[in-house]
C-alpha cells in the first residue's frame, strides 16, 4: 500500500543552453550527443531545418533549436552540440543547441505545469513547464510539440 502513497514521478532531462536561458529534454528522448559537424543544407525546407548530417552512415535531419524558437542566431563554437533525438515512431533528429550543461533529475514536485491563456497556443506547445533545480529554471520541452508541424 506505500507503494501508492509515493506517486510523484521522476525524471531525468539533458540541460541544453540557447543564448543564456536553459532548456529541459527529457533524456527518455534522448538517443545520443555529438560535437559539431558539417552540416549539408537542404533547399526548400523549413527555415528552422538546417541540414542534414551523416552519423555513422545514417542520414539524420538537423533542426536549430534557436530559430524553432524564434531566437536570434547564435555563433558556432567549441561548446556547441547536437543532441539526437528519437520521438515515438519517428526517426532520429538532431537539435543544434549552443551548449550541452548536465542531467537532472526532477521530480513532480519540481516541475511547475504552464498553462498560457494569452492565445498563444505555439508557445504551449513547445514548453511543458517549468522545472526548479538548485537556482536555476529550467524549461521543459515538449518534443513533440517541437518537430511537429
Amino acid at each position: 500500500m506505500a507503494e501508492l502513497e509515493n506517486h510523484d514521478e521522476i525524471k531525468q532531462y539533458i540541460v541544453a543552453k540557447l543564448g543564456s536561458e536553459q532548456y529541459g529534454i527529457d533524456i527518455a528522448n534522448v538517443d545520443n550527443i555529438v560535437r559539431m559537424q558539417k552540416i549539408t543544407r537542404v533547399p526548400k525546407t523549413q527555415p528552422y531545418f538546417i541540414g542534414v548530417i551523416n552519423l555513422r552512415g545514417e542520414i539524420i535531419p538537423v533542426m536549430s533549436m534557436r530559430n524553432r524558437l524564434e531566437m536570434e542566431e547564435g555563433e558556432i563554437t567549441n561548446t556547441t552540440r547536437i543532441i539526437i533525438i528519437k520521438p515515438e515512431q519517428n526517426a532520429l533528429l538532431g537539435l543544434l543547441v549552443d551548449e550541452v550543461r548536465e542531467v537532472v533529475t526532477l521530480s513532480e514536485e519540481d516541475v511547475e505545469k504552464v498553462s498560457y491563456d494569452n492565445g498563444r497556443e505555439d508557445v504551449n506547445f513547445f514548453v511543458t513547464g517549468v522545472g526548479k533545480y538548485k537556482d536555476t529554471l529550467i524549461s521543459l520541452i515538449n518534443i513533440n510539440g517541437i518537430i511537429s508541424d
